[in-house]
């Protein structure tokens, strides 16, 4: 398949060819060539490349050298020449030497799938934390390899010098640098990691259950995020919009308060490192008391794209969450035709689990909503509580949380029997640690 794109509008960082080598003992996860041809461009468009011609290329035996065959090496090199390209993505994974052959061969920088995913969390962290994580998973990548960076195209945003820019030096970085670098910004992230437990102590001690969203990228989930809470994060159509979590107060229809958190999406193939990197982040699904998965239900690869995030999930410990606990947010719906519609209301009858949403116009969302506090009110429990009779706080915020089954006061103390979710159970128990002891 080959396709000739015309320059996009945005401002261009360099003008890019998109490649997806087919091998015939890659296993596509029953995704074709053509969609993960189409991920790829989305992916060069996340850092506003020019993309000016896009092919896939059966590759039947893998080349040491190129990857692709002499043949294929040549007739790519003319291309790239004719349109003037300074950006190969190539998207599979290249050694070292593929990719210093490729480009002596074609006389332009080549980045493959990995290298072109740090560019983009490269650009997009925003917060001191994202900047940390992602260098630190940028700095082991290269480690491995000590590629240097190609210097002929001009930098004009963020990233992480897989595109290098003008006036800089190519410099040979030895381990011993790198090494040096990486310890440095471990001790960094071990600090932020050290913070984020203490907030997350802080929230437990407050009365709000965690609603956590994950999804593949670009499944909507900061427009759902948007349209639930009124905020106002970046909702773009573009491949990792959102790295930086964020989380704001949302009021479920029993009135309870909870707290919905937005967190990085997921991708195929996402690089080892940068999971290991964003663990500390991901934490915050960890802990959440129900986990919504935003899928993209319009798009052709949507069950493959599941299967990913389940994958990254069970990484993350959350095999049991992925099994039984996560409620399956099949948003999209205004882009699907009526009969695509009344099948996605069907698979969510058949679930139970599932609700067909439409972030972008709010059909489905009063329902999601009340499937979130039906999960909350099943996963309470029968507890009998005291409270000091002076702590008016605590008795307020029994009957605020849980449902009071009885209650009986003697000369100092008020003995309660409530319903309360596990994690209201134990934000109470840290209460009253902190308040008696």
């Amino acid at each position: 398949m080959t396709r000739n794109l015309p320059s996009r509008e945005a401002p261009s960082t360099g003008r890019a060819v998109v490649l997806h080598p087919v091998l015939k003992s890659a296993r596509e996860a029953g995704r074709t060539p053509e969609a993960r041809l189409e991920e790829a461009i989305g992916l060069a468009h996340a850092i506003d490349l020019t993309v000016v011609h896009t092919d896939t290329i059966r590759v039947n035996r893998p080349r040491p050298a190129t990857l692709f065959a002499a043949g294929v090496v040549e007739t790519l090199a003319a291309l790239v020449k004719a349109k003037r390209v300074e950006v190969a993505i190539v998207d599979a994974g290249l050694t070292p030497v593929q990719q210093r052959n490729l480009e002596r061969a074609w006389d332009c920088k080549v980045i493959d799938r990995t290298g072109l995913i740090f560019e983009i969390f490269g650009e997009r962290a925003r917060t001191r934390e994202g900047s940390l994580q992602v260098e630190l998973a940028h700095l082991s990548y290269q480690r491995s390899r000590l590629v240097r960076s190609w210097t002929h195209l001009e930098r004009q945003r963020g990233g992480y010098g897989f595109i290098g820019g003008p006036g800089e030096t190519q410099i040979e970085v030895d381990r011993r640098l790198i090494g040096e670098r990486i310890a440095r910004l471990k001790r960094e992230l071990e600090g932020v990691k050290r913070t984020r437990g203490l907030h997350r102590h802080a929230r437990r001690r407050m009365p709000y259950s965690i609603i956590s969203l994950v999804g593949y990228t670009n499944a909507g989930k900061s427009t759902l995020f948007n349209r639930l809470t009124k905020a106002e994060l970046d909702a773009k159509n573009l491949m990792f919009a959102t790295l930086d979590p964020t989380m704001r107060v949302l009021k479920l229809p029993s009135g309870h308060p909870v707290i919905l958190s937005d967190t990085v999406g997921f991708i195929s193939d996402l690089p080892t490192d940068l999971v290991a990197a964003f663990r500390a982040t991901l934490e915050e699904v960890r802990q959440a008391d129900v986990i919504l998965h935003v899928r993209d239900i319009a798009h052709p690869d949507s069950a493959e794209q599941k299967e990913d995030v389940h994958r990254v999930l069970r990484d993350l410990g959350l095999g049991d969450a992925v099994n039984s606990g996560l409620i399956e947010v099949l948003n999209k719906l205004d882009l699907l035709d009526d009969e695509a519609k009344r099948g996605a209301y069907n698979q969510a009858r058949r679930n139970g689990h599932a609700v067909p949403t439409s972030a972008l116009t709010g059909e489905g969302l009063d329902t999601l909503l009340t499937l979130i506090d039906g999960r909350l009110r099943a996963s309470r429990q029968i507890v009998e509580l005291t409270v000091d009779l002076a702590d008016g706080a605590a008795m307020a915020w029994l009957y605020d949380r849980g449902e009071v089954l009885s209650r009986h006061d003697d000369a100092g103390f008020a003995h309660f029997k409530v319903s309360l979710n596990a994690a209201d159970i134990a934000r109470f128990e840290h209460r009253a640690r902190d308040r008696y002891h």
